[in-house]
């Protein structure tokens, strides 16, 4: 036996130890051969409404198609399918949740397919409609990953020609509900500063990047800790990202499926002051009604002339004689026009029954607007300075005299300018037993209340 020989059966032996002597990614795509069976095809839109608030197993013999628009290639999508009902403009897209690594080899983007789905599973969470297989905890089932011993059972590969797929073009601004699980392309978006020379992704963690827009507009970009880009640095120029948006917790995210998705080769937006301070910001009301706690609110108002950006502004909570903040509010959605009013209510249903109008600004309970009577408020502004201050941070307002307690504070009217410290001469307060300088005389709502009224 000669040399040669010796080393094709020494490979061999080697190959039958080790399993396999092929196992990367760059293997030449299996044989899947395509279908033109006929099917009873429902839409997507037909899809979703089946589901009724709860996970369902689909018993009909139907089925829906869609064009693919992920790619497990990168590493950036794991056991998932996304696919959308056109290649150009499309209505509706979802989510097919599978056993099958390497789903690339078998689903090109933009091929269409065709699933069966009887017996598969249908849901939803935060608005985003899923099928696969079933996942049981506790005797609650869910959507979970189609077994891959069944896949090509229910998926089939359409033998339509595959002419790709354009994404919709759009901007941060123009995102909704009904592009959710399709493919788009957001324009003029660039990395947030704080995170230029970061990498695309913790190593095996899923990590969440911020892309903004020149008017600072923001979209997360979710990547994963295992995609091969996963180490690479976010590019630091400007421009449009291609990805399957999704949404999480009412947030929508951007998943790209490689580097090449970004084409980021223009020159970022230029910097510019969004975050403004002011005194003329302040405290105007805040109620406690004796008869109805579901009527509590706080009111702000901008005493001057011209509007303001409440982006950084803040209005926080500090709970009897605590000095740790209790609950916030994040004020940053916010302009306030010249001379306007700004009322808070922690529960909207309510106040409007009572009030017989809707508050500007809807928060929760336990928030700075559902305060109790005995809490201080304190305004803060971008920069971190207190704006406006009512109450004595670090003590209870219990028996003093900036108790509101089954009462109102409301401010004198000639007061314009916020004040970083407590000016009881500035304020008319109302309560059951508060210290020499108040009314002890409890308030009802609506009638011995003002909110929006200066």
């Amino acid at each position: 036996m000669n040399s040669n020989s010796n080393i094709f059966y020494l490979m061999i032996a080697m190959c039958v130890v080790l399993g396999s002597c092929v196992k990367n990614r760059e293997f030449n795509t299996p044989e899947i051969e395509c279908s033109n069976s006929n099917f009873t095809i429902i839409s997507i839109s037909e899809l979703k409404s089946l589901y009724i608030d709860k996970t369902v197993q689909i018993q009909e013999d139907i089925a829906v198609q869609g064009y693919v628009i992920s790619s497990d290639k990168e590493g950036n999508f794991f056991n998932v399918v996304f696919f959308q009902d056109a290649p150009v403009n499309p209505t509706e897209g979802l989510q097919l949740v599978l056993e099958l690594r390497d789903s690339h080899l078998f689903f090109d983007v933009g091929q269409q397919i065709t699933i069966k789905l009887k017996g598969l599973y249908l849901g939803q969470s935060n608005g985003v409609y899923k099928i696969g297989g079933v996942f049981t905890s506790f005797g609650n089932i869910s959507v979970g990953r189609l077994p891959k011993n069944v896949v090509f059972d229910h998926v089939l590969v359409s033998c339509k020609e595959n002419n790709g797929i354009l994404p919709t073009s759009v901007a941060i601004s123009e995102l909704n509900e009904n592009m959710v699980n399709t493919l788009v392309k957001v324009n003029n978006v660039e990395f947030k500063l704080d995170e230029l020379g970061k990498s695309y992704a913790v190593e095996e963690e899923e990590t969440l990047r911020t892309l903004v827009d020149c008017s600072d507009k923001e979209l997360v970009l979710l990547n994963s800790g295992y995609a091969d880009f996963q180490s690479k640095i976010v590019p630091d120029k400007m421009g449009g990202a291609t990805g399957i948006l999704t949404l999480d917790k009412n947030e929508y995210q951007l998943i790209i499926r490689d580097e090449n998705d970004l084409n980021f080769n223009e020159e970022r937006c230029e910097d510019f002051v969004d975050e403004f301070t002011s005194n003329s910001i302040l405290i105007t009301e805040i109620a406690d009604p004796d008869n109805n706690a579901g009527a509590r609110f706080i009111e702000l108002y901008n005493a001057g002339n011209e509007s303001l950006s409440l982006k950084g502004w803040s209005l926080l909570r500090y709970t009897n004689d605590n000095t740790e903040v209790s609950s916030t509010i994040d004020l940053s959605d916010f302009v306030m026009e010249g001379k306007e009013l700004l009322v808070i209510s922690p529960n909207a249903e309510e106040f409007e029954e009572v009030y017989g109008f809707a508050p500007d600004i809807p928060v929760g309970t336990n928030s700075p607007a559902d305060s109790n009577g005995d809490d201080n408020m304190v305004l803060v502004d971008p920069f971190g300075n207190i704006i406006d201050l009512f109450g004595v941070v670090g003590q209870d307002g219990s028996n003093t005299n900036h108790e509101f307690e089954d009462g109102r504070a409301v401010r004198n009217v000639e007061i314009e300018f916020g004040s970083p410290i407590l000016k009881p001469i500035e304020w008319v307060i109302f309560n059951d037993t508060g210290d020499e300088g108040t009314i002890n005389q409890p308030q009802n709502a609506p009638v011995d209340f003002t909110p929006g009224v200066r």
